[in-house]
């Protein structure tokens, strides 16, 4: 990033605040060696790890299990051309144990498609970077609000 092109970077406790407010993210993982891109509800743990909910038999849970993978969620508002987006880079990893599971039941992510066997995946937040777009003018002197 320029230093004025309308962009900020966030700093990481800034990132997680917005994490916070998104109801919606992508995961980012590799799926028969190709990229794969998921759209998921999350929520986060008390130690910023990123939480999603899916099927115990589903490929996402298969795929991700012990790898690194990136997170990614945002919010746009493009007649304002604003917004900010954040990804979270880290091991994810499938919650197997059982005290552990039962918490998260309680207090992890919704499934907006339940079933009758969900697992947790956590996603490890190693690197969190953001930026947010403020609109209005770019480095280039253009003037986006015309």
């Amino acid at each position: 990033m320029y230093s004025d092109d309308g962009f900020r970077e966030l700093g990481r406790q800034e990132c997680l605040v917005l994490l916070v407010r998104a109801a919606v993210g992508r995961i980012v993982h590799t799926r028969h060696a190709l990229p794969a891109v998921l759209p998921v509800t999350f929520c986060l743990d008390a130690d910023s790890a990123v939480l999603l909910r899916t099927a115990a038999d589903s490929d996402l849970a298969r795929s991700v299990d012990g790898v690194v993978v990136a997170f990614e969620a945002d919010e746009v508002d493009a007649r304002a051309h604003s917004g900010w987006s954040v990804v979270v880079t880290g091991r994810a990893t499938v919650v197997t144990d059982p005290a552990e599971h039962g918490r998260l039941s309680r207090t992890g992510p919704r499934s907006w498609v339940a079933t009758p066997r969900d697992v947790f995946i956590r996603i490890e937040p190693e690197l969190v970077t953001g930026r947010e777009l403020a609109g209005g003018r770019t480095a280039y002197g253009v003037d986006l609000s015309l």
